[in-house]
């Protein structure tokens, strides 16, 4: 499973990035220098109260070039609400598809009730900041995820900040997860992360985590 992070960490990090062992998340407001040729994913920052469409939308065109690495490009969401989530990305879907990129899709409270647009998209994203903690950890996000295996598609996870989270996440077939673990303490997480990723693809993380 493969972990996204921002460069925010420090050297090292940036080196972990680089060498292809984590990859890197980016959104409209993070103005880091993304290294070239990296494996990345497009994130929509619709966590932040000052989201602007049209500044995600130039930074999905300005970084065009790039979609041929781009994990995913996440389409616009509503913080804990999938009906007003679907309301905003459904008309997203063609158009950052005409980019070249591989859609996602975030999932929020209550997509359950919801049907998902399967045949347009190319991830679910489990909600991050946004939907609440009984939500993203409960039987629906599970069901959803494995629905989403059992289709073909990329499974991603955000806001995981603790090797708890990482080995959930796992358990349910995320293939990629981000967060801002490496962001505080880099020098002490880094090697635990680097080290959760190692045991990860040798399947010695499931044990236990899920009741």
């Amino acid at each position: 499973m493969l972990y996204l992070a921002n460069p925010c960490g420090g050297p090292k990090v940036v080196q972990a990035i680089r060498d292809g062992t984590l990859g890197y998340i980016d959104t409209p407001a993070q103005g880091n220098i993304r290294p070239d040729g990296v494996t990345w994913a497009a994130d929509n920052g619709c966590f932040s109260d000052r989201w602007d469409e049209g500044k995600w939308w130039r930074f999905l065109e300005s970084n065009a070039h790039d979609a041929h690495s781009c994990l995913f490009a996440t389409l616009p969401d509503v913080v804990g609400d999938a009906w007003q989530t679907g309301i905003k990305s459904l008309p997203w879907i063609e158009p950052v598809k005409a980019l070249g990129y591989k859609v996602a899709w975030v999932a929020q409270d209550g997509q359950e009730l919801h049907p998902l647009p399967w045949h347009d998209i190319d991830c679910l994203f489990i909600g991050g900041i946004g939907g609440t903690t009984e939500w993203k950890l409960g039987p629906h996000a599970r069901n959803l995820a494995a629905e989403a295996k059992c289709r073909g598609k990329w499974v991603h996870m955000g806001r995981v900040n603790s090797e708890r989270r990482y080995r959930y996440a796992l358990a349910i077939g995320c293939d990629s997860v981000d967060g801002t673990f490496l962001t505080f303490g880099p020098d002490a997480n880094l090697p635990r992360l680097l080290a959760m990723t190692r045991l990860s693809n040798q399947g010695a993380l499931f044990e236990g985590v899920i009741a």
